[in-house]
């Protein structure tokens, strides 16, 4: 998993505003970020972690989804957010003490057939524990993915 950076100060404030207060306008600029960890290597795809549909419903969008458009556009990848889809829906994981968050996500997703013999980049904006992108990985591998990384904008 790479980060552009640290979950902290401005960039906090800034992920925040993206995530919870509708500023869905910084995919753009936040997807550059990306662009400066990711540029150099290939993918035959970008997967955005998945929302289930009612948390989707709740908040308007999914920020990493927004991500990862945005990011298949200046790499020109396709961004696949049917690859991975979030089957259960389970508590934040913000709001969960470190210790719980591996079992929250544990059995939460599911891949599609579309994903083996596939170089997959997950993209997410936050990262504080990595078992959300950990849980997302594992599925993708073990659905034949050829090979997973993630990339975040920042990480705690």
């Amino acid at each position: 998993m790479d980060a552009w950076g640290h979950y902290r100060g401005s960039l906090e404030r800034l992920l925040h505003a993206f995530k919870f207060e509708r500023h869905d306008f910084l995919d753009g600029p936040l997807s550059q970020l990306l662009e400066e960890v990711v540029r150099d290597r290939d993918f035959d795809a970008i997967v955005p972690v998945p929302m289930h549909r009612a948390k989707i419903r709740q908040r308007g969008y999914n920020q990493a989804e927004l991500l990862g458009r945005a990011l298949g556009r200046r790499l020109r990848v396709r961004c696949d957010s049917a690859l991975l889809r979030k089957c259960v829906d389970r508590q934040a994981q913000s709001t969960l003490p470190r210790n719980e968050r591996a079992k929250n996500v544990r059995g939460a997703f599911v891949a599609s057939p579309r994903a083996p013999g596939r170089s997959l980049l997950i993209v997410d904006d936050i990262c504080t524990t990595a078992e959300t992108l950990r849980a997302c990985a594992n599925t993708l591998m073990t659905a034949g993915a050829a090979r997973v990384c993630a990339v975040v904008v920042a990480k705690a």
